[in-house]
């Protein structure tokens, strides 16, 4: 094999995006061959979009059985993308899921069982991981440099959404189509990279406004606090509601500091690690001597090409991905234990209780602004999980 025999799973914006991209040759080891969407309008345009006829599905199985695809980007709406990476799984259909995993982690959990019992690769379309200040940041923290980690800031509020946004599409900002709001459609990538970078905290505390600054059911403003097994502490606040927006990544170390905004990253590094400085201190206003640069990076950012790439070198030569997909969970359980902490009010430990997210995420759903094209996927889902198994 020479190239991999690409079919695209939801030919909307993501799905659009990535045909394009690898029809202008910037995923050269990758051809599309075949699409599916039930929507014939988006299949009109993925047809002519693509210089030599592909294969046009509306029956996401017919496409997966057909027999023309090695690999499947799956870029459906976000309850189904469990369902489909396992049905790409159990055929050792090599499989790379759009963000985020899913929307609750009971089915995330489910969908990496079925990882490990299948033969094809399964990767997480985590572009942001390409992104040269991010990975220098990550690059920084774990080598030890600046010691452990005290604090974490990131304000990320530049996903700033008119209301015009939320009327685009059927299932847009509601518990039965979405799942959620700025937490599970704009900042699956930031919660990513938050954890990539710092880890996983051991507690969340959150407060969600539901619908403050734009007529939607689900969270579009956003507060949430964080401790680590460490003893850090950390906090994440976005929005959709806030213009002009503010992207402010910050780590406090004992040896330093870290910034990441305006694409550029800077590192304050203390003469003394703090602890020690403070322990050999005499003067009741001393501070560590300290220099700040801008750290230099590569300056490659390939994006969702990057990922494409990637995925592409792992299923011909076994090349590492990006972000395989069963790292995907951990993002998603952040987003999940804030809108937990928010619906009882109170801290949640991680692991959350997968049950009792499902339990509360499913009373949301029952009484959801339901729109047309939305119903069915939800009552299908509802059939599998709502038992428990």
């Amino acid at each position: 094999m020479d190239h991999v025999r690409m079919g695209i799973l939801g030919v909307g914006n993501m799905g659009s995006g990535h045909l394009i991209n690898i029809e202008n040759g910037k995923c050269p080891e990758i051809k599309v061959t075949a699409v599916c969407d039930l929507k014939q309008d988006r299949l009109d345009w993925a047809q002519s979009a693509t210089k030599e006829n592909i294969a046009c599905f509306k029956n996401a199985e017919e496409m997966l059985d057909s027999g023309l695809i090695d690999a499947c980007i799956i870029a459906v709406p976000h309850y189904s993308h469990p369902k489909y990476v396992m049905e790409c799984l159990k055929r050792d259909i090599h499989v790379m899921c759009e963000k985020p995993a899913g929307v609750y982690t009971k089915a995330v959990e489910e969908m990496n069982e079925a990882a490990k019992h299948s033969k094809a690769k399964f990767g997480m379309m985590f572009n942001q991981r390409t992104d040269c200040v991010y990975r220098k940041m990550r690059e920084i923290v774990k080598s030890g440099k600046l010691g452990q980690i005290k604090r974490t800031n990131w304000i990320i509020t530049n996903w700033y959404r008119p209301q015009a946004y939320y009327d685009s599409g059927a299932w847009r900002a509601t518990w039965s189509g979405e799942g959620g709001g700025v937490l599970l459609n704009q900042c699956p990538h930031n919660l990513d990279l938050w954890q990539w970078i710092c880890g996983m905290p051991k507690t969340v505390t959150a407060h969600l406004y539901f619908g403050k600054w734009h007529d939607i059911e689900v969270e579009d403003d956003v507060t949430a606090f964080v401790e680590y097994e460490n003893g850090a502490t950390g906090c994440f606040i976005t929005t959709t509601g806030d213009a002009p927006g503010t992207n402010r990544f910050e780590i406090t170390l004992e040896g330093g500091k870290l910034l990441a905004e305006n694409g550029k990253l800077y590192m304050t590094e203390l003469e003394m690690f703090e602890p020690e400085f403070s322990r050999i201190n005499t003067s009741p206003f001393g501070q560590p001597k300290s220099t700040t640069i801008e750290v230099e990076t590569d300056g490659l950012s390939p994006q969702h090409v990057g990922v494409l790439n990637a995925f592409a070198a792992a299923i011909l030569r076994d090349e590492p991905l990006v972000a395989g997909g069963e790292e995907g969970i951990n993002g998603l359980t952040l987003s999940n234990a804030m809108h937990l902490s928010a619906w009882l009010g109170k801290t949640i430990e991680l692991p959350i209780d997968k049950d009792l997210y499902y339990s509360e995420l499913m009373k949301r759903v029952a009484t959801s602004r339901r729109k047309e094209d939305v119903d069915a996927v939800v009552a299908d889902l509802s059939k599998t999980y709502n038992t428990g198994k």
